[in-house]
């Protein structure tokens, strides 16, 4: 029988996600009839060009590989989620995607039957089926793949999720800790800090689920991963409950005290090492831990963006990307204000994001430096201060986002703060 602490999921967050689209220098854009969704990747609205299968692709100077799996009947005018499964140590992308021996019922830890055509998956292959994630290659790899998907195929890149088992759970703890702006929330099923923890210092709702007897990587292991995001997540520290040997249960635990939007989910169940414990016992794909992680990933927990444009005082016009265009690197601007996405801002923690990129400026930026957009990576030239004053102030070092002119196309940069209305922005 399945015993929990009493616990209300998660609640919606303001997702990090400036997704901007539409007005260039030379020309403005009309806005739509209806605004673009705001958390539209660059490949809505596309035909696509990849399909379901093994793919290769060139990352950190290696061939890799990844399997892909579209929804049946995909839609390029449908943004859906993007679930990273990563296998285990000596298994297989092949492994995750097919469900081994239980089959499209096992098919990414269960999570393909339960999403019903709402997802897209990516099974990533491992270097000799491990993740020792060397120099951070395979964040790095996650990276690359995500850019190919999400440029070609329609994604919601407010609800990107990752999750894997042992040295896959690794894995996923390390872009818990290096990617926790990218991803919405990560599964941990019987991992260990094994693949790094580049980071590891902001928040990400975390999921973590583990054997009390497990004799491969210790649930202490298991235990310490958590224990970084319940301290990232800012709640109240406690010793969970566990199930007693012998017991063939599990129990739950939602802690409590958590930043609204990045909760820390614990279950411990009586058994060893394996993803798909079943109460009572044995393992199969009618364990339990598929449909608590399908429920933390999108139960209660699916992200309400607050969109908002960033009108500034003195130029009268919204902060806007040159040209609608997702390449890292594109300069922003301030341009008439329309409705298009390219104006539409959301927000998470310090971070701005737009076309699935976050708003940064160069690393040891000086008064005078151009803002633009860049993957996001979590870097402190990436994290802003949007303060009541009406100023945003760089976290990287004090500097404040700037108007450099009130004509359509003035650059964006950062300058020292001062009493002007070129550094104060209005929410709209």
């Amino acid at each position: 029988m399945t015993k929990k602490t009493p616990a209300r999921w998660w609640t919606p967050i303001i997702a990090a996600a400036l997704i901007f689209t539409g007005a260039g220098v030379a020309e403005a854009q009309p806005a739509p009839a209806e605004a673009t969704p705001l958390a539209a990747s660059a490949g809505c609205g596309k035909a696509p060009t990849l399909t379901s299968g093994t793919h290769t692709i060139q990352s950190s100077g290696k061939n890799r590989t990844f399997i892909l799996r579209l929804p049946d009947n995909y839609n390029s005018s449908t943004q859906y989620r993007l679930i990273f499964g990563y296998h285990w140590r000596g298994g297989t992308a092949g492994d995750v995607d097919s469900g081994g021996t239980d089959g499209f019922n096992w098919s990414y830890y269960g999570q393909r039957r339960l999403a019903n055509n709402t997802a897209i998956f990516v099974a990533p292959q491992g270097i000799g089926n491990g993740w020792a994630n060397s120099g951070g290659e395979d964040v790095t790899l996650t990276d690359d793949i995500m850019r190919r998907i999400e440029n070609d195929l329609c994604v919601d890149t407010a609800q990107r999720f990752a999750l894997g088992f042992s040295y896959g759970g690794g894995m996923s703890y390390a872009l818990a800790c290096a990617r926790a702006t990218t991803f919405r929330a990560v599964a941990v099923y019987s991992g260990a800090q094994l693949s790094g923890c580049s980071g590891g210092t902001q928040p990400v709702a975390y999921m973590g689920i583990h054997g009390i007897n497990d004799s491969v990587l210790n649930i202490s292991a298991g235990r310490s991963l958590r224990d970084t995001f319940v301290r990232n997540n800012g709640c109240t520290a406690q010793s969970p409950r566990e199930p007693a040997v012998g017991s063939r249960t599990h129990i739950t635990t939602t802690y409590s005290g958590c930043r609204a939007g990045y909760p820390v989910v614990w279950a411990a169940f009586d058994g060893g090492h394996g993803p798909g414990p079943i109460d009572g016992g044995g393992e199969g794909w009618r364990t339990w831990t598929s449909g608590e992680v399908w429920n933390f990933f999108t139960g209660n927990t699916t992200p309400t963006p607050t969109a908002f444009r960033l009108r500034n005082e003195s130029a009268g016009r919204c902060l806007d990307v040159t040209g609608a265009n997702s390449a890292n690197g594109t300069a922003t601007v301030v341009w008439d204000c329309h409705s298009n996405a390219n104006q539409q801002f959301t927000r998470s923690g310090q971070a701005l994001q737009v076309l699935g990129k976050c708003l940064e400026v160069p690393t040891n930026a000086v008064p005078g430096s151009k803002s633009r957009i860049w993957d996001c990576n979590g870097g402190a030239n990436q994290q802003w201060n949007v303060n009541d004053n009406g100023t945003i102030t760089s976290a990287q070092g004090g500097l404040c986002l700037t108007a450099d002119g009130t004509a359509n196309g003035s650059a964006a940069s950062v300058a020292s703060c001062g009493n002007v209305s070129s550094q104060r922005w209005t929410r709209s």
